[in-house]
């Protein structure tokens, strides 16, 4: 809730600024200055960059343990080719090619320090990349591995990278990241990801899955 409602701070702050920057441009008194012409454009710079901040914070949500984030199957005709099918638990979904013999899910989690980490307010996670990978050594240093963003930031617009390379910049604010252990790919197996303490944890949902890990072991 917090992270949406920071996200329509911003969003209200972009509308106000836009309406402002519009209203000074389009004023007769426009050609009295190109100072005035100046400030117009650069609220409106401003107003695109709040803009593009609050759905950047809109992409996270609130971090609650054992909640499932997402479901991951695999699909595929070709030995260590698989189209891997990721569903949030918005619904929506990502289809990806992977090539491997195993995936993995990563997270970007936000988390609060100081006196803010004692106010009740959750950590915030949002997915971030699938890959995969090859079991054998040396397949894995020859082949192609393959991976790919499932959620990304707007125009590059990215709050968790800013944060992450000025962290004296924000004291009260720690940016991590969160990985699921690399489980096996297999045509028909589902995979639900899950928030841990540690990050990420995938278990498997059908028969397929069990037997891709019984194998593994």
């Amino acid at each position: 809730m917090i992270y949406t409602l920071l996200a329509f701070v911003f969003a209200g702050v972009a509308v106000l600024v836009i309406h402002r920057a519009i209203t000074m441009l389009l004023a007769a008194s426009w050609f009295m200055g190109w100072l005035r012409g100046m400030l117009g454009l650069s609220l409106l710079v401003i107003a695109v960059g709040a803009g593009l901040l609050a759905y950047d914070i809109y992409t996270y949500r609130p971090v609650l343990l054992e909640q499932p984030v997402a479901t991951v199957s695999f699909e595929g005709t070709e030995p260590q080719h698989f189209t891997a099918v990721v569903v949030e638990q918005s619904g929506s979904e990502k289809r990806v090619s992977l090539h491997g013999d195993q995936w993995q899910l990563n997270a970007r989690f936000l988390k609060w320090k100081g006196f803010l980490s004692s106010m009740d307010i959750k950590p915030a996670y949002r997915l971030d990349r699938l890959s995969g990978r090859f079991y054998d050594i040396q397949a894995e240093s020859s082949e192609t591995r393959t991976h790919h963003s499932i959620t990304t930031s707007f125009l590059g617009i990215d709050l968790w990278r800013f944060i992450y390379d000025h962290p004296k910049w924000f004291p009260i604010i720690d940016t991590t990241y969160g990985s699921a252990t690399y489980l096996p790919m297999k045509v028909g197996a589902l995979y639900e990801v899950y928030l841990s303490n540690a990050g990420l944890v995938a278990r498997p949902l059908n028969d397929a899955a069990k037997k891709a890990i019984s194998e593994w072991h």
